[in-house]
């Protein structure tokens, strides 16, 4: 049971001492469509940030690769990127993209959430399967390409990694990332007595890594020291939004989260899935041309051309030819179906396919304003989706009244990838504070009060030692919307009795909550079990002096537990008089 209330402590630094200088730092931006590998060192062209641009199956350049596998009858991968992407169908033969959709957290909490129009995975595997094998196939290509690259032998088993994932991810979705990163050998023990290895990884959120990217760009924003700007991180699956304020000259930037992150699943994918669906409504009398080979290739030329160029408003009166894959079957002028092309007026698409996506990206914009109570100076624009021409005239039209800089990198879909590598370079929290995007929370036994009597007297019950306990109650470790400076723990002292030194093992269930509101009883509104956390604490000083005591009756053992919130990351660590004493182990509930 939690005896008392929260406090703040300082956390252990987060970053390696100066002597770890030349370190090799490679980040990975692991997307629902394309995924992209930076690295760089102090030591590598200057400190600046290196780019993979060479991929298998291709002679071009691209600083990108599909997030894609083909796999065959057993299981087996026989292509990943674009070779997967590229590959004609074949028997006996799965693709699978779009996976990394089914770790977003209402996914993860309720199968009947997932978007049915998502491919479905294949038997024998999990999503979490897909993102370990393509992770491992994109880690060994990176690590023979950098070290080809660089024209030296690289030690990538010692180097820092740092992933990405969406800002509306809960810690149960970034510790199956972690996990899954740390399967596809990632991060591994570089020599004997390597025990910290697994800290060589790193999860950040992607509009967190963006956000350290575009501060630099001050060419671009002009934003001084002190003013506000956000990120709006359009990715191929999801946009997410964070608001930050720069602290500091350039040569010693910092950037302070401002308000609570917000997410959802609307990013260009989602216009790919409508317009698959228009067109199977178009054609719905042409089975011909509604085959899987059919609707890909209308899929692929709708996605390698007009799904950015598109305009909008001023292309409602164009036509939009789309050449059909299969040459039976090739006119029905009343459905645009005309000598093998089919034509799709611009209205129709605006309508139909851009419209609603766009709408929730502004809809997203407009909230995260709102959650802002100080003055925008600037809103920029990173991501694949970013590119949309619509979406950015959209954005600016909707407000440009509002915020003098609305700007779009020219290396706007590779920001994420290469901020986070300008944060491990770094070496320091380049993001000095974060906001708490949801409450955490444990349930617990308190003796009850005047208001419980009031409030809640089914909850009172009588303890073996007579005293009146109100069941049910919330403790809150951190509330929504509080400020943590990075490393920050917030340290709360427990309490456990034991029947014997075997007893020696703490369990509790850790909750959060997205609502805003303050909550004294579980039934008050919606909690999420997250976790199960485990303490042992047989090597607990204390507990080792209560336990070699004669106590017939049991002992007590207060205790401390600290909770270190990262941008992305929860983690639990047991304190013993001011300092670590060892680490908890989070349980992630299904």
């Amino acid at each position: 049971m939690a005896i008392s209330a929260p406090q703040l402590v300082p956390g252990r630094p987060q970053f390696a001492p100066p002597s770890d200088e030349g370190k090799l730092v490679v980040s990975i931006d692991f997307g629902t469509t394309f995924s992209g590998v930076a690295y760089g060192s102090s030591r590598i062209a200057g400190g600046r940030v290196q780019q993979i641009l060479q991929w298998p199956g291709s002679f071009e350049q691209f600083r990108k690769v599909p997030t894609c596998l083909l796999y065959n009858e057993q299981g087996q991968v026989i292509a990943w990127g674009i070779e997967a992407k590229n590959a004609s169908p074949m028997p006996g033969t799965t693709r699978c993209e779009w996976f990394k959709l089914f770790l977003e957290p209402n996914a993860l909490r309720d199968d009947g959430a997932i978007d049915p129009r998502l491919p479905a995975i294949p038997p024998g595997k999990t999503a979490l399967c897909l993102i370990i094998d393509f992770l491992s196939c994109l880690w060994e290509y990176a690590k023979e390409q950098i070290t080809r690259e660089i024209g030296a032998v690289a030690d990538l088993d010692a180097a820092d990694v740092w992933v990405t994932v969406p800002a509306a991810w809960d810690a149960k979705g970034c510790d199956m990332m972690r996990e899954a990163a740390i399967q596809a050998g990632l991060v591994q023990s570089a020599r004997a007595g390597d025990r910290e290895w697994r800290d060589r990884l790193r999860i950040i959120t992607e509009p967190e890594a963006a956000a350290v990217h575009c501060a630099h760009l001050t060419e671009l924003h002009k934003l001084k020291p002190s003013q506000n700007f956000i990120i709006c991180d359009a990715g191929g699956g999801t946009v997410d939004l964070a608001t930050y304020k720069v602290i500091g000259e350039l040569a010693n930037l910092e950037i302070a989260e401002m308000c609570a992150r917000s997410g959802a699943n609307c990013g260009s994918l989602f216009l790919d899935l409508r317009f698959r669906e228009l067109v199977k409504t178009l054609l719905e009398d042409h089975p011909a041309h509604l085959d899987a080979a059919s609707l890909a290739y209308f899929m692929y030329s709708f996605s390698e051309t007009d799904k950015l160029a598109y305009m909008g408003d001023s292309d409602d009166e164009k036509l939009f030819y789309f050449t059909c894959f299969n040459v039976e079957d090739p006119d029905d002028p009343e459905v645009g179906l005309v000598n093998g092309e089919l034509a799709i007026p611009g209205v129709l698409l605006r309508r139909e396919v851009f419209e609603p996506v766009v709408n929730q990206v502004v809809s997203l914009i407009e909230e995260q304003l709102r959650k802002t109570d100080q003055r925008i100076d600037a809103l920029l624009l990173v991501g694949g989706f970013s590119g949309s021409e619509y979406l950015f005239k959209r954005v600016e039209d909707t407000f440009g009244s509002r915020i003098k800089t609305i700007a779009r990198p020219a290396d706007y879909d590779t920001a994420t990838m290469r901020g986070a590598a300008q944060y491990g370079l770094a070496r320091r929290p380049l993001v000095s504070s974060a906001i708490v995007p949801r409450s955490y929370i444990m349930k617990v036994k308190l003796p009850a009060d005047q208001e419980d009597w009031m409030k809640r007297p089914a909850y009172i019950r009588e303890n073996d030692s007579g005293v009146s306990v109100c069941e049910n109650r919330l403790q809150y470790l951190v509330i929504k919307g509080a400020i943590l400076r990075k490393g920050q723990r917030v340290r709360t002292k427990f309490c456990k009795f034991s029947q014997s030194a075997q007893d020696h093992m703490f369990v509790a269930t850790l909750y959060t909550s997205d609502s805003d509101k303050v909550m004294r009883y579980s039934d008050e509104g919606e909690t999420t079990e997250l976790c199960k956390w485990t303490v042992d604490l047989a090597s607990l000083p204390t507990f080792q002096r209560n336990a070699n005591l004669p106590q017939p009756n049991g002992f007590y053992t207060e205790f401390e537990l600290g909770l270190e919130l990262d941008s992305a990351e929860v983690r639990g660590i047991l304190m013993f008089e001011g300092q670590e004493w060892g680490r908890v182990v989070f349980d992630f509930l299904n």
